[in-house]
Protein backbone atom coordinates (compact mmCIF):
# COMPACT_ATOMS: atom_id res chain seq x y z
CA UNK A 1 0.00 0.00 0.00
CA UNK A 2 1.68 3.11 -1.29
CA UNK A 3 0.76 6.61 0.42
CA UNK A 4 1.89 9.74 -0.24
CA UNK A 5 5.42 11.30 0.79
CA UNK A 6 5.02 12.85 4.33
CA UNK A 7 1.53 11.04 4.74
CA UNK A 8 0.87 9.78 8.50
CA UNK A 9 -0.18 6.28 8.48
CA UNK A 10 -3.54 5.16 10.56
CA UNK A 11 -1.81 2.80 12.71
CA UNK A 12 -6.00 1.45 13.37
CA UNK A 13 -5.51 -0.70 10.47
CA UNK A 14 -2.46 -2.91 11.70
CA UNK A 15 -5.78 -4.19 14.41
CA UNK A 16 -7.66 -7.23 12.57
CA UNK A 17 -11.55 -7.20 13.08
CA UNK A 18 -13.25 -9.35 15.32
CA UNK A 19 -13.84 -12.05 12.99
CA UNK A 20 -10.76 -12.49 11.90
CA UNK A 21 -9.06 -13.03 15.50
CA UNK A 22 -11.71 -15.73 16.40
CA UNK A 23 -10.41 -18.18 13.14
CA UNK A 24 -7.18 -17.88 14.27
CA UNK A 25 -5.94 -21.74 16.42
CA UNK A 26 -4.50 -20.38 19.39
CA UNK A 27 -8.12 -18.00 19.57
CA UNK A 28 -10.36 -21.15 18.85
CA UNK A 29 -8.16 -23.01 21.54
CA UNK A 30 -9.10 -20.85 24.33
CA UNK A 31 -12.77 -20.75 22.86
CA UNK A 32 -12.93 -24.56 23.60
CA UNK A 33 -12.05 -23.87 27.37
CA UNK A 34 -13.99 -20.47 27.91
CA UNK A 35 -16.56 -20.65 25.60
CA UNK A 36 -17.98 -18.49 22.40
CA UNK A 37 -19.63 -15.60 24.91
CA UNK A 38 -16.70 -14.85 27.26
CA UNK A 39 -14.38 -15.29 24.30
CA UNK A 40 -15.87 -12.71 22.52
CA UNK A 41 -16.63 -9.84 24.71
CA UNK A 42 -13.00 -10.49 25.73
CA UNK A 43 -11.57 -10.38 22.58
CA UNK A 44 -13.65 -7.19 21.72
CA UNK A 45 -12.03 -5.59 25.00
CA UNK A 46 -8.24 -6.14 23.95
CA UNK A 47 -8.96 -4.92 20.48
CA UNK A 48 -10.61 -1.60 22.31
CA UNK A 49 -6.91 -1.32 24.33
CA UNK A 50 -5.00 -1.77 21.29
CA UNK A 51 -7.04 0.64 19.50
CA UNK A 52 -6.51 3.14 22.02
CA UNK A 53 -2.62 2.47 21.69
CA UNK A 54 -3.29 2.86 17.95
CA UNK A 55 -4.41 6.20 18.28
CA UNK A 56 -1.43 7.43 20.51
CA UNK A 57 0.92 6.46 17.10
CA UNK A 58 3.07 4.01 18.98
CA UNK A 59 3.91 1.50 15.87
CA UNK A 60 6.30 -0.12 17.69
CA UNK A 61 3.49 -1.65 21.30
CA UNK A 62 0.39 -1.93 18.21
CA UNK A 63 2.53 -4.25 16.08
CA UNK A 64 3.59 -6.00 19.66
CA UNK A 65 -0.07 -6.03 21.11
CA UNK A 66 -1.50 -7.72 18.05
CA UNK A 67 1.46 -10.24 18.26
CA UNK A 68 0.31 -11.11 21.62
CA UNK A 69 -3.12 -10.85 20.86
CA UNK A 70 -4.36 -14.30 21.97
CA UNK A 71 -2.08 -14.17 25.23
CA UNK A 72 -3.34 -11.20 26.56
CA UNK A 73 -7.17 -12.66 25.70
CA UNK A 74 -5.97 -15.98 27.36
CA UNK A 75 -4.65 -13.68 30.42
CA UNK A 76 -7.79 -11.84 30.92
CA UNK A 77 -10.33 -14.77 30.30
CA UNK A 78 -8.37 -17.20 33.16
CA UNK A 79 -8.74 -14.37 35.70
CA UNK A 80 -12.37 -13.47 34.56
CA UNK A 81 -13.05 -17.72 35.82
CA UNK A 82 -10.66 -17.62 38.45
CA UNK A 83 -13.29 -17.37 41.63
CA UNK A 84 -12.96 -14.40 43.46
CA UNK A 85 -14.18 -15.93 46.81
CA UNK A 86 -11.16 -18.27 48.03
CA UNK A 87 -9.66 -20.04 51.32
CA UNK A 88 -6.78 -17.66 52.99
CA UNK A 89 -4.31 -17.79 55.74
CA UNK A 90 -5.77 -16.27 58.62
CA UNK A 91 -2.24 -15.13 60.48
CA UNK A 92 -3.96 -12.10 62.55
CA UNK A 93 -4.83 -14.30 65.40
CA UNK A 94 -8.45 -12.73 65.82
CA UNK A 95 -10.79 -16.22 65.72
CA UNK A 96 -13.98 -15.33 65.09
CA UNK A 97 -13.01 -13.01 62.15
CA UNK A 98 -15.68 -11.23 60.70
CA UNK A 99 -13.95 -10.18 57.42
CA UNK A 100 -12.40 -13.33 56.70
CA UNK A 101 -15.68 -15.73 56.80
CA UNK A 102 -15.56 -16.14 61.19
CA UNK A 103 -15.84 -19.70 61.96
CA UNK A 104 -14.28 -22.02 59.55
CA UNK A 105 -15.97 -25.48 59.95
CA UNK A 106 -14.05 -28.58 60.87
CA UNK A 107 -13.02 -31.01 57.73
CA UNK A 108 -15.96 -33.36 58.92
CA UNK A 109 -17.98 -30.95 58.35
CA UNK A 110 -17.13 -29.45 55.05
CA UNK A 111 -17.27 -33.18 54.33
CA UNK A 112 -21.07 -33.38 55.21
CA UNK A 113 -21.57 -30.36 53.30
CA UNK A 114 -20.37 -31.40 50.01
CA UNK A 115 -21.99 -34.84 50.32
CA UNK A 116 -25.40 -32.82 50.61
CA UNK A 117 -24.64 -30.32 48.14
CA UNK A 118 -23.59 -32.39 45.18
CA UNK A 119 -26.35 -34.81 45.70
CA UNK A 120 -30.57 -35.09 46.48
CA UNK A 121 -31.60 -35.22 49.70
CA UNK A 122 -33.84 -35.95 52.14
CA UNK A 123 -34.14 -32.05 53.27
CA UNK A 124 -38.10 -31.96 53.08
CA UNK A 125 -39.01 -35.87 52.71
CA UNK A 126 -39.85 -38.59 55.17
CA UNK A 127 -37.80 -41.51 54.26
CA UNK A 128 -40.10 -44.09 56.60
CA UNK A 129 -43.64 -42.64 55.25
CA UNK A 130 -42.67 -41.67 51.75
CA UNK A 131 -44.32 -38.70 52.45
CA UNK A 132 -43.55 -35.12 52.38
CA UNK A 133 -41.37 -34.20 55.88
CA UNK A 134 -40.22 -31.19 57.26
CA UNK A 135 -36.74 -29.73 57.51
CA UNK A 136 -36.66 -29.07 60.77
CA UNK A 137 -36.20 -33.03 61.62
CA UNK A 138 -32.61 -32.42 60.85
CA UNK A 139 -30.49 -29.88 62.74
CA UNK A 140 -33.20 -28.35 64.44
CA UNK A 141 -33.65 -32.11 66.48
CA UNK A 142 -30.52 -32.20 67.67
CA UNK A 143 -30.30 -28.78 68.55
CA UNK A 144 -33.28 -28.70 71.09
CA UNK A 145 -31.66 -31.93 72.30
CA UNK A 146 -28.63 -29.92 73.25
CA UNK A 147 -29.71 -27.34 74.56
CA UNK A 148 -33.17 -28.66 76.03
CA UNK A 149 -35.18 -26.47 74.29
CA UNK A 150 -39.04 -26.99 73.04
CA UNK A 151 -38.83 -26.04 69.49
CA UNK A 152 -36.30 -24.25 68.05
CA UNK A 153 -35.92 -22.38 64.15
CA UNK A 154 -33.09 -21.50 61.96
CA UNK A 155 -32.76 -18.24 59.83
CA UNK A 156 -30.29 -16.96 57.88
CA UNK A 157 -28.57 -15.06 60.50
CA UNK A 158 -29.14 -13.44 64.07
CA UNK A 159 -30.70 -10.49 62.82
CA UNK A 160 -33.31 -12.27 61.15
CA UNK A 161 -33.91 -14.30 64.33
CA UNK A 162 -34.63 -11.41 66.09
CA UNK A 163 -36.24 -9.50 63.45
CA UNK A 164 -38.40 -12.82 62.66
CA UNK A 165 -39.15 -12.60 66.63
CA UNK A 166 -40.40 -9.36 66.96
CA UNK A 167 -42.56 -9.14 63.86
CA UNK A 168 -44.08 -12.16 65.12
CA UNK A 169 -45.03 -11.15 68.61
CA UNK A 170 -44.83 -7.48 68.22
CA UNK A 171 -45.91 -6.08 65.10
CA UNK A 172 -47.60 -2.49 65.46
CA UNK A 173 -46.67 -2.72 69.12
CA UNK A 174 -43.46 -1.58 71.23
CA UNK A 175 -40.81 -3.26 72.41
CA UNK A 176 -39.39 -2.66 75.55
CA UNK A 177 -34.68 -2.37 75.83
CA UNK A 178 -32.90 -0.93 77.68
CA UNK A 179 -30.65 2.56 76.61
CA UNK A 180 -27.48 0.50 77.51
CA UNK A 181 -27.96 -2.21 74.91
CA UNK A 182 -28.89 -0.56 71.81
CA UNK A 183 -26.05 -1.84 70.34
CA UNK A 184 -24.30 -2.03 66.82
CA UNK A 185 -23.70 -5.09 65.30
CA UNK A 186 -21.33 -5.83 62.50
CA UNK A 187 -22.40 -3.67 58.69
CA UNK A 188 -23.47 -1.09 61.12
CA UNK A 189 -26.92 -3.10 61.83
CA UNK A 190 -28.22 -1.25 64.98
CA UNK A 191 -31.06 -3.04 66.97
CA UNK A 192 -33.56 -0.09 66.90
CA UNK A 193 -33.31 -0.76 63.07
CA UNK A 194 -33.93 -4.24 63.51
CA UNK A 195 -36.74 -3.29 65.20
CA UNK A 196 -38.57 -0.84 62.83
CA UNK A 197 -37.86 -3.00 60.09
CA UNK A 198 -39.93 -6.23 61.81
CA UNK A 199 -42.67 -3.64 62.31
CA UNK A 200 -42.35 -2.55 66.30
CA UNK A 201 -41.79 0.25 67.86
CA UNK A 202 -38.90 0.77 70.35
CA UNK A 203 -39.64 2.42 73.81
CA UNK A 204 -36.53 2.69 75.67
CA UNK A 205 -36.21 2.43 79.20
CA UNK A 206 -33.14 3.25 82.19
CA UNK A 207 -30.24 5.32 80.86
CA UNK A 208 -26.86 4.26 78.65
CA UNK A 209 -25.49 3.07 82.11
CA UNK A 210 -27.60 2.23 85.03
CA UNK A 211 -31.42 0.42 84.15
CA UNK A 212 -33.76 -1.04 86.40
CA UNK A 213 -36.21 -3.01 86.87
CA UNK A 214 -39.06 -0.42 88.03
CA UNK A 215 -37.90 1.44 84.60
CA UNK A 216 -39.33 -1.72 82.39
CA UNK A 217 -42.21 -1.89 84.94
CA UNK A 218 -42.81 1.19 84.09
CA UNK A 219 -42.77 1.17 80.91
CA UNK A 220 -45.40 -2.21 80.09
CA UNK A 221 -48.36 -0.68 79.20
CA UNK A 222 -51.45 -1.54 76.97
CA UNK A 223 -48.90 -1.16 73.96
CA UNK A 224 -46.37 -3.85 74.91
CA UNK A 225 -45.85 -6.41 72.40
CA UNK A 226 -42.49 -7.89 74.08
CA UNK A 227 -39.46 -7.05 76.04
CA UNK A 228 -36.15 -7.38 74.74
CA UNK A 229 -32.88 -8.02 76.64
CA UNK A 230 -29.65 -7.79 74.54
CA UNK A 231 -26.67 -8.91 75.50
CA UNK A 232 -23.86 -6.14 74.76
CA UNK A 233 -21.67 -8.70 72.85
CA UNK A 234 -18.99 -5.99 70.90
CA UNK A 235 -19.07 -3.74 74.11
CA UNK A 236 -18.67 -3.40 77.61
CA UNK A 237 -19.31 -0.57 79.99
CA UNK A 238 -17.58 -0.46 83.01
CA UNK A 239 -17.39 1.64 86.24
CA UNK A 240 -20.72 2.86 87.73
CA UNK A 241 -23.07 0.66 86.04
CA UNK A 242 -26.59 -1.37 86.89
CA UNK A 243 -29.08 -3.98 85.24
CA UNK A 244 -31.76 -5.99 86.89
CA UNK A 245 -30.61 -9.59 86.69
CA UNK A 246 -32.33 -11.86 84.28
CA UNK A 247 -34.93 -13.68 86.99
CA UNK A 248 -36.28 -10.53 87.67
CA UNK A 249 -36.91 -9.88 83.55
CA UNK A 250 -38.65 -13.20 83.84
CA UNK A 251 -40.50 -12.72 87.02
CA UNK A 252 -41.99 -9.64 84.75
CA UNK A 253 -42.67 -10.70 81.92
CA UNK A 254 -45.02 -13.34 83.11
CA UNK A 255 -46.99 -11.19 85.65
CA UNK A 256 -47.69 -8.90 82.37
CA UNK A 257 -48.06 -12.09 80.66
CA UNK A 258 -45.68 -10.78 77.82
CA UNK A 259 -42.97 -12.81 76.23
CA UNK A 260 -38.98 -11.93 77.28
CA UNK A 261 -36.55 -12.68 74.27
CA UNK A 262 -32.89 -12.40 75.09
CA UNK A 263 -30.66 -11.84 72.11
CA UNK A 264 -27.76 -13.41 73.75
CA UNK A 265 -25.32 -12.69 69.92
CA UNK A 266 -22.34 -14.70 70.33
CA UNK A 267 -23.95 -18.61 70.74
CA UNK A 268 -21.73 -19.89 73.35
CA UNK A 269 -23.67 -23.45 74.09
CA UNK A 270 -21.43 -25.14 75.86
CA UNK A 271 -17.50 -26.42 76.53
CA UNK A 272 -16.13 -23.40 77.10
CA UNK A 273 -12.76 -22.42 76.88
CA UNK A 274 -11.27 -21.26 80.50
CA UNK A 275 -11.50 -17.63 79.27
CA UNK A 276 -15.37 -17.69 78.04
CA UNK A 277 -16.37 -19.18 81.34
CA UNK A 278 -18.42 -15.73 82.13
CA UNK A 279 -20.00 -15.35 78.49
CA UNK A 280 -23.67 -15.98 79.27
CA UNK A 281 -25.18 -19.47 77.87
CA UNK A 282 -28.16 -20.39 75.76
CA UNK A 283 -29.49 -23.64 78.16
CA UNK A 284 -28.74 -21.16 81.36
CA UNK A 285 -31.38 -18.75 79.71
CA UNK A 286 -33.98 -20.88 78.73
CA UNK A 287 -33.63 -22.45 82.33
CA UNK A 288 -34.34 -19.28 83.92
CA UNK A 289 -37.37 -18.71 82.11
CA UNK A 290 -36.65 -16.98 78.96
CA UNK A 291 -39.06 -17.26 76.25
CA UNK A 292 -37.02 -16.75 73.16
CA UNK A 293 -33.24 -17.03 73.12
CA UNK A 294 -31.71 -15.85 69.56
CA UNK A 295 -28.16 -16.18 68.34
CA UNK A 296 -25.67 -16.50 65.69
CA UNK A 297 -24.49 -19.83 64.64
CA UNK A 298 -21.19 -18.87 62.98
CA UNK A 299 -19.63 -17.18 66.20
CA UNK A 300 -18.96 -18.72 69.53
CA UNK A 301 -21.21 -22.52 67.92
CA UNK A 302 -18.30 -22.60 65.57
CA UNK A 303 -21.25 -23.35 62.72
CA UNK A 304 -22.21 -21.74 59.77
CA UNK A 305 -23.89 -18.35 59.28
CA UNK A 306 -27.38 -18.66 60.99
CA UNK A 307 -30.02 -17.67 63.60
CA UNK A 308 -30.70 -19.78 65.88
CA UNK A 309 -34.12 -19.32 67.87
CA UNK A 310 -34.62 -21.36 70.64
CA UNK A 311 -37.57 -21.66 73.58
CA UNK A 312 -40.96 -22.13 74.33
CA UNK A 313 -43.20 -24.06 71.94
CA UNK A 314 -45.66 -21.38 71.43
CA UNK A 315 -43.51 -18.95 70.70
CA UNK A 316 -41.44 -20.89 68.35
CA UNK A 317 -44.63 -22.62 66.55
CA UNK A 318 -45.80 -18.82 65.95
CA UNK A 319 -42.74 -17.59 64.17
CA UNK A 320 -42.51 -20.57 61.77
CA UNK A 321 -46.00 -19.63 60.83
CA UNK A 322 -45.23 -16.25 59.46
CA UNK A 323 -44.86 -15.71 56.21
CA UNK A 324 -41.59 -13.80 56.41
CA UNK A 325 -39.84 -17.13 57.83
CA UNK A 326 -40.04 -18.65 54.47
CA UNK A 327 -37.85 -15.58 53.25
CA UNK A 328 -35.49 -15.78 56.27
CA UNK A 329 -34.71 -19.95 56.32
CA UNK A 330 -31.98 -21.71 55.84
CA UNK A 331 -30.87 -24.04 52.53
CA UNK A 332 -29.28 -28.22 52.57
CA UNK A 333 -26.11 -27.14 52.76
CA UNK A 334 -26.42 -24.83 55.82
CA UNK A 335 -28.59 -27.43 57.79
CA UNK A 336 -25.67 -29.91 56.67
CA UNK A 337 -23.13 -27.71 58.47
CA UNK A 338 -25.29 -27.11 61.64
CA UNK A 339 -26.10 -30.43 62.05
CA UNK A 340 -22.17 -31.65 61.76
CA UNK A 341 -21.63 -29.37 64.75
CA UNK A 342 -24.21 -30.02 66.52
CA UNK A 343 -23.25 -33.51 66.60
CA UNK A 344 -19.61 -32.67 67.98
CA UNK A 345 -21.41 -30.27 70.98
CA UNK A 346 -23.45 -33.43 71.45
CA UNK A 347 -21.12 -35.82 72.07
CA UNK A 348 -18.78 -33.72 74.18
CA UNK A 349 -16.26 -33.19 71.92
CA UNK A 350 -16.72 -29.32 71.12
CA UNK A 351 -13.26 -28.37 72.13
CA UNK A 352 -11.77 -30.59 69.89
CA UNK A 353 -13.21 -31.12 67.39
CA UNK A 354 -14.70 -27.53 66.41
CA UNK A 355 -12.12 -25.81 65.39
CA UNK A 356 -13.19 -22.18 66.31
CA UNK A 357 -13.31 -23.24 70.16
CA UNK A 358 -10.17 -25.63 69.67
CA UNK A 359 -7.99 -22.71 68.42
CA UNK A 360 -9.18 -20.44 71.61
CA UNK A 361 -8.39 -23.53 73.73
CA UNK A 362 -4.89 -23.44 72.42
CA UNK A 363 -2.31 -22.80 75.12
CA UNK A 364 0.25 -19.75 74.81
CA UNK A 365 3.28 -22.15 75.29
CA UNK A 366 1.55 -24.78 72.76
CA UNK A 367 1.54 -21.63 70.19
CA UNK A 368 5.47 -20.80 71.76
CA UNK A 369 6.43 -24.35 70.06
CA UNK A 370 5.03 -23.88 66.97
CA UNK A 371 6.05 -20.26 66.64
CA UNK A 372 9.66 -21.45 67.32
CA UNK A 373 9.82 -24.12 64.68
CA UNK A 374 8.32 -21.78 62.16
CA UNK A 375 11.04 -18.97 63.13
CA UNK A 376 14.10 -21.27 62.84
CA UNK A 377 12.63 -22.68 59.41
CA UNK A 378 12.72 -18.66 58.44
CA UNK A 379 16.12 -17.95 59.93
CA UNK A 380 17.19 -20.46 57.50
CA UNK A 381 15.81 -19.46 54.24
CA UNK A 382 15.34 -15.78 54.83
CA UNK A 383 19.07 -14.65 56.17
CA UNK A 384 19.03 -11.11 57.13
CA UNK A 385 15.33 -11.40 58.26
CA UNK A 386 14.90 -10.07 62.22
CA UNK A 387 12.55 -12.53 63.63
CA UNK A 388 11.44 -12.67 67.19
CA UNK A 389 9.25 -14.23 69.40
CA UNK A 390 6.96 -12.01 71.73
CA UNK A 391 4.19 -12.55 74.28
CA UNK A 392 0.67 -11.11 73.24
CA UNK A 393 -3.09 -11.59 73.29
CA UNK A 394 -5.46 -12.77 70.56
CA UNK A 395 -8.99 -11.57 69.78
CA UNK A 396 -11.54 -13.70 69.99
CA UNK A 397 -13.67 -11.57 67.66
CA UNK A 398 -16.74 -11.58 66.04
CA UNK A 399 -18.13 -9.09 68.02
CA UNK A 400 -17.75 -11.64 71.02
CA UNK A 401 -16.19 -11.43 74.43
CA UNK A 402 -14.67 -7.68 74.02
CA UNK A 403 -12.89 -7.70 76.94
CA UNK A 404 -11.03 -11.24 77.35
CA UNK A 405 -7.75 -11.15 75.69
CA UNK A 406 -6.28 -14.77 75.44
CA UNK A 407 -2.62 -15.11 75.91
CA UNK A 408 -0.37 -15.96 73.15
CA UNK A 409 3.16 -15.76 71.29
CA UNK A 410 3.24 -13.59 68.55
CA UNK A 411 5.72 -13.86 65.28
CA UNK A 412 7.59 -10.27 64.46
CA UNK A 413 9.55 -10.04 61.37
CA UNK A 414 11.69 -7.46 59.87
CA UNK A 415 12.79 -6.91 56.57
CA UNK A 416 15.97 -5.23 56.25
CA UNK A 417 14.82 -3.15 53.13
CA UNK A 418 11.54 -3.74 53.03
CA UNK A 419 8.48 -2.08 54.98
CA UNK A 420 6.67 -3.84 57.00
CA UNK A 421 3.18 -2.42 55.27
CA UNK A 422 4.87 -3.82 51.38
CA UNK A 423 5.54 -7.12 53.54
CA UNK A 424 1.93 -7.66 54.16
CA UNK A 425 0.85 -6.44 51.15
CA UNK A 426 3.03 -9.06 49.25
CA UNK A 427 1.12 -11.80 51.31
CA UNK A 428 -2.19 -10.74 50.41
CA UNK A 429 -0.72 -11.47 46.59
CA UNK A 430 0.41 -14.89 47.11
CA UNK A 431 -1.54 -18.27 47.10
CA UNK A 432 -3.43 -18.88 49.07
CA UNK A 433 -2.98 -15.38 50.51
CA UNK A 434 -1.91 -15.01 53.84
CA UNK A 435 -3.26 -12.20 56.19
CA UNK A 436 -0.78 -11.12 58.71
CA UNK A 437 -1.35 -8.00 61.23
CA UNK A 438 1.49 -4.58 60.83
CA UNK A 439 2.22 -3.30 64.18
CA UNK A 440 5.24 -1.28 65.67
CA UNK A 441 6.74 -1.55 62.31
CA UNK A 442 6.74 -5.22 62.12
CA UNK A 443 4.93 -7.68 60.72
CA UNK A 444 2.78 -9.70 63.30
CA UNK A 445 2.02 -13.02 62.67
CA UNK A 446 -0.30 -15.22 65.20
CA UNK A 447 -0.70 -18.70 65.13
CA UNK A 448 -3.54 -19.53 67.12
CA UNK A 449 -5.76 -19.01 64.20
CA UNK A 450 -3.20 -21.07 61.38
CA UNK A 451 -4.52 -24.67 61.55
CA UNK A 452 -1.66 -26.87 61.47
CA UNK A 453 -2.32 -28.24 58.18
CA UNK A 454 -1.78 -24.83 56.69
CA UNK A 455 1.76 -24.18 58.05
CA UNK A 456 3.94 -25.31 55.36
CA UNK A 457 1.85 -23.07 52.81
CA UNK A 458 2.65 -20.28 55.46
CA UNK A 459 6.46 -20.55 55.48
CA UNK A 460 6.15 -20.90 51.47
CA UNK A 461 4.72 -17.75 51.43
CA UNK A 462 6.61 -16.01 53.82
CA UNK A 463 9.80 -17.36 52.64
CA UNK A 464 8.85 -15.88 48.75
CA UNK A 465 8.04 -12.63 50.09
CA UNK A 466 11.17 -12.27 52.86
CA UNK A 467 13.34 -13.60 50.10
CA UNK A 468 12.46 -10.31 47.64
CA UNK A 469 15.06 -7.81 47.19
CA UNK A 470 14.14 -4.15 48.48
CA UNK A 471 13.58 -1.45 46.82
CA UNK A 472 16.87 -0.33 45.13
Amino acid sequence: MSSRPGAKTDLRRLVPAVEQVLRRDDVRALEARHGRGPLLRTVREVLDLIREQAAMGDEGRVAAAVASLAEAVGRRLEAAAAPSLMPVINATGVVIHTNLGRAPLSPAAAARVSAIASSYSNLEFDLESGERGHRETHAESRLREVLGAEATVVVNNNAAAVMLAVNTLAEGREVVVSRGELVEIGGSFRIPDVLRKGGAALREVGTTNRTRIADYAGAVGAQTGMILRVHPSNFRIVGFTETPALEELVQLARERRLPLVEDLGSGLIGDAPEQLRGEPEAAASLRAGVDLVTFSGDKLLGGPQAGLAVGRRPVVDAMRRNPLYRALRVDKMTIAALDAVLAEHEAGRGSTGVPVLRMLAATREELRARAEALARALEQDCPGVEVALTEGSSAVGGGAAPTVEVPTTLLRLRHPSLRPDALAAALRAERPPVIARVADDRLVLDLRTVAAAEETALLRALARVLAAPGPG
